[in-house]
């Protein structure tokens, strides 16, 4: 096997451009990739800055659509308690953090308009 690294995470997602406000308006990610590909279809990928992963924000394979639920990315922070503070604040669909015992970091779940479950985790 010559697996090095996670390079991009697909998040499926109803509407790209809805999708691409929450993650680069609301959340701050860079834009890192937008460009039609195959017919008709757009390729859409955001991280946050600085970072080697990215999330391609992408309609669910023909047939199937986007549904809560069907993932979660976890993101770090330096910060949880601002960063969960600033996404209320925002309007974003969020929960009391949790964690903080016995070794387990500290957390919270978040979920974009699609209802995707996104988990910040505390470094």
């Amino acid at each position: 096997m010559s697996i090095t690294k996670v390079g991009r995470v697909i998040i499926p997602v109803s509407d790209q451009d809805k999708a691409l406000e929450f993650y680069a308006g609301t959340l701050g990610f860079e834009v890192v990739a937008d460009m039609p590909f195959g017919d008709g279809d757009r390729w859409l990928e955001v991280a946050p800055r600085g970072s080697e992963a990215r999330i391609a924000l992408q309609p669910p394979p023909g047939g199937v659509s986007a549904e809560k639920g069907q993932s979660c990315v976890c993101f770090s922070t330096n910060d949880l308690d601002a960063d969960q503070a600033a996404l209320k604040e925002r309007g974003v669909d969020v929960d009391e953090p949790m964690g903080g015992e016995g070794g387990v970091p500290r957390m919270f779940f978040f979920r974009d308009p699609d209802g995707n479950n996104l988990l910040e985790v505390s470094d």
